[in-house]
């Protein structure tokens, strides 16, 4: 058995111990909240027997071999950081920093004191990406990557009527880019290396975080374009296009339908299953490491992360977007 903590007690927390439970030898044994109250009621909710509201203590506690990090992404560096150095194994939610330099801090510690250290980016372990890298030769000389991923925010229902909530502060170092487009950049990074060029724009709300972006990456005889929103939706598809055809990839964050479309006319259905929930597989894959003794994936990879992690930081660059953790 692997025993996990989990810090955050939100949605994205309750979908990981969905998941987690569909993969032989999880087990789930402690819970970080800062209150006790909301620890407590985690707790009873999942049945998870110990709660701690010091991270530290937890960290240092025996009751643990690992940790999913599901606290605000301002707070990732210190506790990944914290929890390693103790001998944890990390699985750090997307984005796995606010910026570059935190990323390095993690991935150093990480190498020092041993441990597995993992983005749970879930887009890249699934099937019908697998699909998309496999059949990538099939198009001939690439061409260009598009990728879209616009999903207009509840929050942003409360932000228009004045409420500003965490998804839309820049102390938690949120945003559009960070929550959407970065399932947009870490594919292409998977699939293509860390771009020559990255040109950028943004719109800005007035909490001073995105509300949506678009970017264009340029690579040797191909470019990449990215479009990403928390203010509008898209029903867009992905592309790939190629000289001898176009792959369509039906949402880019979890690849389900993937298709290739050949100069000729033909249409080949070239779709994996997804057959069990989606954000098991990058639980499956974090703990198939820790077994190993393997301490980095090789898709959710450090480098790659270092990389998606260095497109952002200049896309927000580009456009005015700066962090309270910039500037630390």
């Amino acid at each position: 058995m692997i025993r996990f903590g989990v810090i955050g007690t939100n949605w994205i927390t309750d979908h990981f111990i969905e998941a987690a439970g569909e993969i032989e030898g999880f087990a789930l044994t402690a819970v970080y909240s800062r209150t006790e109250e909301r620890a407590a009621a985690f707790a009873g909710k999942h049945g998870i027997p110990n709660t701690f509201t010091d991270a530290a203590a937890m960290a240092a506690s025996d009751v643990i071999d690992a940790v999913y990090i599901a606290s605000p992404t301002s707070t990732h560096a210190e506790q990944a950081i914290l929890f390693m150095s103790k001998g944890k194994h990390v699985l750090c939610e997307k984005p796995a920093a606010s910026n570059a330099r935190e990323l390095q801090q993690m991935i150093e510690a990480a190498e020092r004191y041993d441990v597995v250290f993992m983005e749970a980016m879930k887009s890249t372990l699934l099937p019908g990406f697998q699909a998309v890298a496999a059949n990538l030769p099939q198009l001939g000389k690439i061409r260009r990557y598009f990728a879209s991923y616009c999903q207009y925010s509840s929050r942003y229902d409360a932000y228009r009527a004045g409420q500003v909530l965490n998804a839309f502060k820049p102390e938690y170092s949120n945003g559009a880019l960070m929550d959407l487009g970065v399932y947009c950049v870490f594919p292409m990074i998977v699939l293509f290396g860390k771009p020559e060029e990255v040109r950028a724009s943004g719109y800005m709300l007035e909490s001073g975080v995105d509300g949506q972006g678009s970017l264009i990456a340029k690579y040797p005889g191909m470019e990449a374009s990215i479009m990403y929103s928390k203010i509008s939706n898209s029903s867009l598809l992905a592309e790939i296009q190629g000289e001898e055809g176009t792959m369509t990839i039906d949402s880019i964050n979890i690849p389900r339908k993937v298709q290739i479309h050949y100069r000729d006319g033909r249409i080949e259905d070239v779709s994996r299953p997804t057959d069990r929930h989606t954000m098991s597989y990058e639980v499956e894959e974090f703990m198939e490491l820790i077994r190993s003794g393997e301490r980095q994936s090789k898709l959710n990879s450090h480098a790659n992360s270092l990389a998606v992690m260095q497109v952002l930081d200049e896309a927000r660059r580009q456009q005015g977007l700066v962090f309270p953790a910039d500037l630390q």
